[in-house]
C-alpha cells in the first residue's frame, strides 16, 4: 500500500468523524476513489496510524496528526483555489486534492499567513489550526475584526470570509472581494456600501459579519521566517 492510498484512507476516516461524509466502509475517499475495505484498513493499521476498537477504527497519535495535516493542507489549497485563483465547481476539489500532496509544511505556513489564517474552507468545514495559526493569535486576534466594525470612512485590508454558503461566497469573489484586497467602508446605512479596491459594494448586515479584515496598516502583516 502507498502512501498516497494512506492519505486517501486517513482523510476518509477524519471526514467521516465530522460528519462531512457517510460513515460507511464501501465509501470511497474523496480524491483518488480509494475504495475503502476491511483489507485496506487493516494495512493502514499495520501502519500504526489507526487501531482498531470493537467494530470501529480510531486514530493512533501518529493517524491524527498526519490526518490533521492533511486536511489543512487539503482546505488551504481550497482556499487560494477560490479566493486567489477564483476556480469553482469540480474543479476546486480535483485541484486541491494534487495540491494537498505537494505542499511542504513551510510552504503550508506561508500560504496560511497570506490568506490570514482562515477557520475554515469554501465549503465551512474547519481547517485545523496550524503553529503559524497558534503564534499568531496573541497578535493579530485584536487587529482582526468583521467588516462592519470598521467606522465610515475606515480603510483596512481583508483577512478572511467565514461562511458556509458557497453560492454567496462565489458572489463576494466576482465582485473582487478577496483576501489581502483594500476596503473602505463609505456607508452603514440603511445598507452598507464599501469600497473594494475600485468597486463600490453593497452588502446586507449578515454579509458584512461574514468578513474579516485586518486593522492598521498592511504591511504590519509579516510572514514567520
Amino acid at each position: 500500500m502507498n502512501k498516497r492510498e494512506i492519505d486517501e484512507v486517513l482523510e476518509w476516516m477524519w471526514m467521516s468523524r465530522e460528519g462531512s461524509q457517510a460513515d460507511n466502509s464501501n465509501d470511497l475517499a474523496e480524491c483518488d476513489r480509494v475504495n475503502i475495505t476491511d483489507g485496506i484498513l487493516a494495512d493502514v493499521e499495520a501502519a500504526g496510524y489507526i487501531l482498531r476498537r470493537g467494530n470501529e477504527f480510531v486514530f493512533t497519535p501518529k493517524g491524527e496528526s498526519e490526518a490533521s495535516d492533511l486536511i489543512r493542507r487539503h482546505r488551504l489549497a481550497e482556499r487560494i483555489v477560490v479566493d486567489v485563483l477564483g476556480v469553482g465547481g469540480r474543479e476546486v476539489e480535483d485541484t486541491a486534492c494534487e495540491f494537498e500532496h505537494v505542499i511542504a509544511p513551510r510552504l503550508t505556513e506561508s500560504i496560511c499567513t497570506l490568506l490570514g489564517h482562515p477557520r475554515s474552507c469554501p465549503h465551512g468545514l474547519p481547517i485545523p489550526e496550524g503553529r503559524c495559526c497558534r503564534e499568531a493569535r496573541q497578535s493579530v486576534e485584536s487587529v482582526v475584526v468583521p467588516l462592519s466594525a470598521l467606522k465610515i470612512g475606515e480603510e483596512a485590508y481583508l483577512a478572511y470570509i467565514s461562511t458556509r454558503d458557497y453560492p454567496r461566497l462565489q458572489k463576494l469573489i466576482s465582485f473582487g472581494i478577496s483576501p489581502g484586497i483594500r476596503i473602505k467602508m463609505l456607508q452603514k446605512f440603511p445598507t452598507y456600501v464599501i469600497q473594494a479596491e475600485h468597486t463600490q459594494v453593497a452588502l446586507e448586515e449578515k454579509v458584512a459579519n461574514c468578513i474579516y479584515l485586518w486593522r492598521g496598516r498592511r504591511q504590519e502583516r509579516r510572514t514567520p521566517a
